[in-house]
């Protein structure tokens, strides 16, 4: 890697450049940052989709396609994710490192440009965003909400975090409802977007081989165009502990029941704990050779899948089992033995070991992909000192087992949710 860049382009929006001739290709994209809120969730969600459609200098799909095949079968695409308590809303361009252009070209400087077209200069007719477009992005996010729910795993995950955050924003979808997005109007899209440029928090980042310079020229010219005022604040609050668990259940005719445990770990960014409970998780159920995969999948055959994942922006860590109907309760007392037996400090150097390695490892082969990469620091947004995956994982490694069982003895139950099937899937 040659270096990380990193500069203001004008209020609330910042430019970091992570430079890297390794890649062959490169990877430019534009966040949006805006609290996540019921009655702009699902208005938010459709932006990014319906900008990367088109642009007044390419106004249809035809015309934007030509152009990207000019530029050596570039890819334009869109996502809407959540960052703790954000919706990220992102627009990003993919192409070939300028070295390899046929002609001298700079492949990095067209990408800039054409990403500022769609993003600044959209294809509005009479004021408004094309009707076509609209309709399709529309039915297109409806589908992305109906898929989410259809997959099972992905559904009860959702449900359990919607039922633990319903007082904080992180339990909004990152999409809305499906009912919100139906309502949607054409009309308010416009001040929508006008809104977003102008107030939102901006991430831009280009990753790869290329020279960052001319990018910033560009999206510095276009944001000064806009004259920004002051960027709305993006919040994010984590609740430190659970005062008693909560328990839900609901039945569908699925094959699979599903069992997911939510718990507060007292233990968020930019908390100097956070390394130490990453290591706690991969230690309890982040790893092939954690507790829980070991013992309550393998060993005891409760679940047919089963795992951690602990999440640093909001502090929550949830549990995730595949199980059939009967084993539920078994495989939740499980889960809590398992827990317990890591707070007693009933693991071994061997164990620490390979929960170190691993989540080292996934640390250090972040930076064998530009999505990687763009994913990580873009999660280090809000972080006082932006940290390389590098220098994470040295703090991973330094942490002790002592730390390890401090970090589990913060972890409150909160939430408990089941999602129980017939055995028969409809």
């Amino acid at each position: 890697m040659t270096g990380i860049e990193q500069r203001a382009v004008c209020s609330g929006v910042n430019f970091r450049s992570i430079r890297d001739d390794r890649f062959k290709t490169i990877r430019m994209s534009v966040h949006f940052l805006w609290p996540l809120a019921k009655e702009t969730v699902s208005e938010n969600s459709i932006l990014p989709f319906l900008l990367s459609r088109a642009s007044r200098k390419y106004p249809d799909f035809s015309k934007l396609n030509a152009h990207l095949a000019e530029l050596y079968g570039a890819v334009l695409d869109a996502n809407v994710q959540k960052l703790g308590d954000i919706q990220v809303l992102s627009v990003s361009a993919s192409g070939i490192a300028d070295r390899y252009s046929l002609n001298g070209e700079s492949v990095s400087a067209e990408l800039a440009k054409l990403l500022c077209s769609i993003i600044f200069d959209p294809p509005l007719e009479n004021g408004l965003f094309p009707v076509q477009g609209f309709e399709q992005e529309k039915r297109q996010l409806i589908e992305m909400v109906d898929s989410e729910f259809n997959d099972k795993r992905m559904y009860a995950k959702l449900k359990c975090e919607e039922l633990m955050c319903a007082k904080e924003p992180y339990g909004i979808g990152r999409c809305g409802t499906r009912q919100q997005i139906q309502e949607l109007k054409r009309e308010d899209l416009t001040q929508v977007w006008e809104n977003l440029i102008h107030r939102a928090k901006a991430e831009i980042m280009v990753l790869g081989d290329c020279d960052p310079e001319p990018v910033y020229q560009d999206f510095y010219a276009a944001f000064q165009n806009l004259a920004r005022t002051d960027s709305v604040d993006c919040p994010n609050q984590s609740v430190p502990s659970a005062a008693s668990a909560a328990e839900t259940t609901e039945k569908m005719d699925v094959v699979q029941s599903k069992l997911v445990m939510g718990f507060r770990t007292a233990c968020a960014e930019p908390d100097a704990g956070v390394p130490a409970m990453k290591l706690f998780n991969a230690l309890f159920g982040g790893t092939p050779s954690s507790k829980l995969f070991l013992n309550v999948r393998e060993k005891l055959s409760l679940c047919y899948y089963c795992s951690s994942q602990f999440n640093p922006m909001k502090g929550i860590l949830l549990v995730q089992s595949g199980v059939e109907t009967k084993n539920i309760d078994r495989a939740k007392q499980e889960i809590l033995n398992q827990l317990e037996e890591v707070q007693k400090g009933s693991f071994d150097e061997n164990e620490l070991a390979a929960a170190k390695l691993s989540l080292c490892n996934s640390y250090r082969t972040l930076s064998d992909s530009l999505d990687g990469l763009e994913a990580w620091y873009l999660s280090q947004t809000f972080r006082p000192k932006v940290k390389r995956p590098e220098e994470e994982a040295e703090l991973v490694n330094a942490v002790t087992r002592e730390q390890v069982i401090e970090a589990a003895r913060k972890l409150t139950l909160d939430t408990v949710y089941r999602l129980e099937g017939s055995g028969v899937e409809a």
